[in-house]
């Protein structure tokens, strides 16, 4: 009874392997060791199993071997990515992947049974992933005497990430360092703060981002300028845009100059003069058909004068009608029409005068006919 029991459990007695811890970079290759010899007496029993518990604790078959077949597709972010590195019959059952992803990593357990017996093996793989390429920033003046901060930071990448920054050395004596002036903000190890930047702190500046995957860097330029140099940059611009609107202003100016002369030029024979003269009266002179009309009507009103007298009458009556040169301008005196209402005198007095003269020339009218 005693022997039965020894057989019984030396068929079931397990051997559990280490823990083993396994870092790899994504996008690699990677083997997980698990060793047995338990298919050597019968193969036709031999199973082999790897288990897959990640890092949320989730467990899944990731391959296989039972009844003679291999069973390599059994999760979809794991096909076609798994296999057994080497004869699993002859005693090696490790497991290989490739090409890594960042989703394989966790705890992965190897089990092999055979007849009873049982091998256990346990590997621990951390997938590391390489930092992105940094962004290298400027926050800050670029003039001298400001203070200029350099930002740097990867997107992705396996923590902790390692900034570190220095200067490229362009030309002989150039330093690698960093300017004397200069801090870094431990909070932030992607932040160095430049301060009382000098034309000394020009140059090209390069941030590396690294951790056990690998590293990356980007690489950023500092120009700092005078600060009179950007006065003068300033005062050219400006000066350069008030003359331009200068000579806009002035073209402005004589096209309009231009505009309203031609306007002028045009109404200007349409405009009616207050101080023009009014045209002029046109004096009709008395005809000879008129004398001799009233001559024969003097003719015929006095039958007894003689041939003589009848002569004189009308040479008396051709000179009373021929017109005075003086009354005649008086005349057109009164005929030109009043422009100012502040003439009402001198209208008075020319209609004076006018009045003065016919009554000066009647008389010598009436001695006319007297004399007839």
């Amino acid at each position: 009874m005693s022997l039965l029991l020894l057989l019984l459990v030396s068929f079931n007695v397990g051997t559990l392997g280490t823990h083993t811890e396994i870092k790899r970079v994504a996008e690699e290759k990677v083997t997980l060791p698990c060793h047995h010899q338990l298919g050597l007496p019968e193969k036709d029993t031999l199973d082999i199993e790897w288990l897959l518990t990640d890092n949320e604790g989730n467990q899944k078959v990731v391959i296989t071997y039972s009844s003679r077949h291999v069973y390599n597709n059994l999760t979809e972010e794991q096909k076609g990515r798994v296999a057994f590195a080497s004869n699993f019959l002859a005693g090696d059952a490790s497991l290989q992947i490739e090409p890594l992803k960042p989703s394989d990593e966790g705890r992965y357990t190897c089990k092999v049974k055979n007849s009873g017996r049982y091998v256990w093996s346990h590997v621990i793989l951390k997938v590391l992933v390489r930092p992105s390429k940094p962004k290298c920033e400027l926050e800050g003046e670029l003039t001298e005497g400001s203070d200029l901060t350099l930002q740097c930071e990867s997107s992705s990448g396996t923590k902790p990430i390692v900034y570190y920054w220095q200067r490229i050395k362009e030309k002989e004596g150039e330093d690698e360092h960093l300017p004397p002036k200069s801090r870094i903000d431990y909070n932030n190890p992607g932040r160095v703060l430049l301060q009382n930047l000098t034309m000394s702190s020009s140059g090209l500046y390069q941030c590396t981002a690294g951790n056990e995957a690998g590293k990356e860097s980007c690489v950023v330029r500092v120009t700092v300028q005078y600060v009179q140099s950007i006065g003068m940059v300033a005062g050219a611009v400006t000066g350069i845009v008030a003359g331009a609107l200068l000579i806009f202003l002035l073209i402005w100016l004589l096209i309009r100059r231009k505009d309203k002369k031609r306007y002028e030029e045009e109404e200007r024979p349409n405009e009616i003069r207050e101080d023009a003269e009014a045209p002029k009266a046109r004096l009709v002179k008395p005809s000879s058909s008129s004398s001799g009309s009233q001559s024969s009507r003097s003719g015929s009103s006095s039958t007894h004068s003689t041939a003589n007298s009848t002569s004189h009458s009308q040479r008396t009556l051709s000179t009373d009608a021929a017109p005075q040169p003086g009354l005649a301008t008086r005349a057109y005196g009164l005929m030109r029409p009043e422009a100012k209402a502040s003439e009402p005198k001198k209208v008075q007095h020319a209609t004076l005068t006018k009045a003065e003269t016919a009554s000066s020339m009647t008389p010598s009218q009436s001695r006319a006919f007297q004399t007839v």
